[in-house]
């Protein structure tokens, strides 16, 4: 890999707007850096059922879904874990008596409550906060979200979740934050509900990517990340060059190496011509 980047795309905010087909100079960005040499995997926090045909048929290297628990290089997958379902049950369980409301995801879909689902369409998301825009979308269209009754309750890689007031968010800390990182997206000042995930510890977007590394016999100083949302905090942490896009978080942007174009402006193209990759 002497001289070659790994570089890790993040999905809704920055390769694509949410539930929007890439763009042209995206799908070029892409496969430039990888004629080139580089390799290009999605590194996102949606599992693999909910990632669009339109998507995955740019042409990836690989993937790294579910924000790190489920790996796929090279057309086979090296990485998969779930969360025992007794550890489903016990984070939905919490949540509920404090009256948070959630949405889980597994290698067959996603599974929502009906009182989420009533939050999430009267939400009014701010403008950085992509993942509450996708989910917006996603009941708009009727794309990918299944009522929680069709879920197997065979395990399953994370729990999202919201509710209307960050102070019940805390109260539930003292049942899981040993074991899982609390991720909060970015709400207004005027917010009427506030969402998240529950992504467990060691389980996350750099791991990850460390994953990838190790698959490849790379060096994470060998990697470029982009990204906008807070589920991109770890892979920017562990990133050896980390790119914000223009419509990121400022939590992100704080810790981000370079700040590109919005997504709507194709940013990772206009970046990874300035680093000459393309």
């Amino acid at each position: 890999m002497k001289n070659r980047k790994i570089i890790f795309l993040d999905i809704d905010g920055t390769f694509t707007v949410p539930l929007e087909k890439p763009t042209p100079l995206a799908i070029e960005a892409v496969r430039k850096a990888r004629e080139n040499g580089h390799k290009v995997l999605l590194c996102t926090g949606r599992n693999m059922p909910i990632i669009s045909k339109d998507i995955l048929k740019v042409g990836f290297d690989g993937v790294v879904a579910s924000a790190g628990s489920h790996i796929e290089v090279d057309e086979k997958v090296i990485f998969d874990s779930l969360l025992a379902e007794e550890d489903v049950q016990e984070c939905m369980d919490i949540l509920h008596k404090f009256g948070v409301y959630c949405r889980i995801e597994d290698p067959y879909g996603m599974y929502m409550d009906l009182e989420m689902e009533k939050l999430v369409k009267k939400a009014v998301p701010n403008k950085t906060n992509s993942e509450l825009i996708r989910m917006k979308k996603e009941l708009e269209t009727g794309v990918g979200i299944q009522p929680y009754s069709k879920y197997s309750k065979m395990g399953a890689y994370k729990v999202c979740f919201i509710c209307m007031d960050l102070k019940d968010i805390e109260k539930t800390k003292p049942y899981l934050e040993s074991r899982f990182n609390y991720v909060i997206h970015p709400y207004a000042a005027d917010a009427v509900s506030f969402n998240g995930e529950l992504i467990r510890k060691g389980m996350d977007k750099g791991e990850g990517m460390e994953r990838v590394c190790q698959y490849y016999g790379a060096e994470m100083s060998d990697t470029i990340a982009f990204g906008d949302s807070m589920n991109d905090y770890q892979m920017f942490i562990c990133a050896g060059t980390a790119v914000a896009m223009g419509n990121a978080c400022k939590e992100l942007k704080q810790i981000a190496n370079s700040i590109c174009e919005n997504v709507e402006n194709d940013g990772i193209y206009y970046e990874l011509k300035r680093m000459e990759l393309i």
